[in-house]
This record gives C-alpha cells, sequence and structure tokens, in this order.
C-alpha cells in the first residue's frame, strides 16, 4: 500500500536511451503541515542481483575485474573495479539471474545460491533493488574461462584470491564497490570461510 503523504503528480520521461531517467514531481505531506512540492530525477535501470562465490576449503573468494566508466569519471584513475559478480534482472527471478550471471562472468555453474537480503544501494536518485546471494565453488563446477558475454562489450577478468587477502583490500581501497564491501563483510561475520 502506497504511503498517502505522497502523491505523484507530475513524470516526465528525459531519456530512455539505455535505462529510463524521469523527472517525478510530487507533493509531500509533512507532518502538522501543508504539502510541499518536490521535483527529483530518479534513474530506472531495473533490479540486479550479485553474489559472492566462496570456497570454504580453499579459504578463497571468486571476484572480478572490470572497467567501470563511472567511476573513472569520478577519479578512479584506470577506472578498473574489483567486485563480486553481478548482473541485471532480466525476465527472470534473482536466483535465476545470479546462477545464469555467475556462470557468464566466472564460468562456474553452481548448483544453489543463498540470498542474504536486499538492498537499495542508490535510494536517493535510483530505483534499483539489489538481492545479494553467497553460493560455494569448488573446481569441479568450473565449466569455461568466463570473462562475459561480448554482444555485451563485457571484458570480465575473473580472479581467485584468499579470503583474508581479498578482505584486507577493502582497508586499503583496492575494493570501493559496495556490494563487494558488504558481501565479503558478511562472510567475514558468518565466518564462511
Amino acid at each position: 500500500m502506497r504511503d498517502p503523504k505522497i502523491s505523484i503528480q507530475k513524470t516526465e520521461l528525459l531519456s530512455d536511451n539505455w535505462y529510463i531517467l524521469n523527472k517525478v514531481t510530487y507533493d509531500y505531506l509533512q507532518e502538522d503541515s501543508k504539502p510541499e512540492t518536490h521535483i527529483r530525477e530518479v534513474y530506472d535501470r531495473g533490479n540486479g542481483a550479485a553474489i559472492l562465490l566462496y570456497n570454504p576449503s580453499q579459504k578463497t573468494v571468486i571476484l572480478t575485474r572490470q572497467f567501470r566508466l563511472p567511476s573513472y569519471l569520478n577519479g578512479n584513475k584506470t577506472g578498473m573495479m574489483i567486485e563480486v559478480c553481478a548482473g541485471l534482472l532480466d525476465q527472470d527471478n534473482p536466483e535465476q539471474c545470479i546462477i545464469r550471471e555467475t556462470e557468464e562472468e566466472t564460468g562456474y555453474r553452481i548448483p544453489t545460491v543463498k540470498k542474504i537480503f536486499e538492498t537499495f544501494m542508490s535510494p536517493g536518485a535510483v530505483t534499483e533493488i539489489l538481492y545479494l546471494f553467497v553460493g560455494e565453488y569448488n573446481e569441479s563446477m568450473k565449466v569455461s574461462k568466463g570473462g562475459g558475454l561480448d554482444a555485451e562489450q563485457e571484458h570480465i577478468e575473473v580472479i581467485e584470491l584468499p579470503f583474508e587477502q581479498a578482505y584486507s583490500m577493502i582497508a586499503s581501497g583496492e575494493i570501493k564497490d559496495a556490494k563487494t564491501v558488504m558481501l565479503l563483510q558478511y562472510a567475514k561475520i558468518h565466518n564462511l570461510v
């Protein structure tokens, strides 16, 4: 049920080039006051899923490295980011999505995943809900080299690291991606590796 204090007055499409960017005008009724009119730009890129692959016997994790233009434009000198495997939901559910993305990006065909929580990553401007998963992997699950899809111009490097090294990369600043930080911290708190 929608909050009765919010009343959408107008939605204007600003761009649908890659995803959807709208300008939304809405009234917000504060306690003991009259409605205030607000105007915000809202970016709708769909929802996504991300996963930390971990191997408890080897005490390792699988991460990826790829170029991210927004990070480059905001001071990341190379634009390269170390991240967990992730992707946008197509017509499938989050679990199907992350199993598919895991194989495409990392080359591991994992039979099961565990959803740990969902989060809004940038709720001030982006509608996306990100579903976060963990999943065990081992070498027998490796079915390809991974690297992403050529059709999507993905050039993904697959990285296998000792968990403690990956975790220390948060403090060193080598890992700055929020979903990756959250999943590594979850693994540490819950002693997955």
